[in-house]
């Protein structure tokens, strides 16, 4: 039997253009309509996410551990500590859940097909940067490009962008 490699999506643009609130609806609605969906944020904002220092799992850490798996009532917590988790090893991590589909939250520069949000005409110039955009997301006037582009504030627009993203399953 093949393994099959889940499709690998991005929702890109810089701070406060509305990534995570995409992402989020779009996980729900593809989540509704059957998809298994895994997701990586990327912490852009400086230093290491947040550990609750008191918790067991921090200790484990800080003695040394590689890794510290928390498992309770089938939520299961993965800790860390390295200098970096490029993100292929974080996909390959994630492959191991067998989703159907890797949201990628961040990461501009990857090479993986993405949605591009973009806040105001300054943004634009990613459309030219960025490579593999399948659409655009604009908060203000829409952008001249090719690419499929949608008002951010259109009551469907996470349906839309997620029916985009279901098409490239088959």
């Amino acid at each position: 039997m093949a393994l099959v490699r889940p499709f690998v999506f991005q929702v890109v643009g810089y701070q406060n253009s509305g990534k995570t609130t995409l992402s989020e609806s779009m996980i729900k609605i593809l989540k509704e309509a059957g998809c298994r969906v895994a997701s990586i944020k990327h912490h852009g904002h400086g230093g290491k996410p947040d550990v609750l220092e008191q918790k067991d799992s921090a200790r484990h850490l800080a003695a040394g551990a590689e890794a510290v798996l928390v498992e309770g009532a089938g939520r299961l917590l993965i800790h860390s500590e390295k200098d970096e988790w490029t993100l292929e090893e974080q996909l390959t991590l994630l492959s191991a859940f067998k989703p159907d589909l890797i949201l990628i939250e961040g990461h501009k520069h990857a090479a993986y097909p993405k949605i591009l949000l973009l806040r105001n005409e300054e943004d634009e110039r990613l459309l030219h940067e960025l490579k593999n955009i399948l659409a655009a997301a604009y908060w203000q006037s829409k952008p001249d490009t090719d690419y499929p582009a949608f008002p951010i504030q259109h009551s469907e627009i996470a349906e839309n962008l997620a029916e985009l993203i279901m098409g490239h399953l088959d």
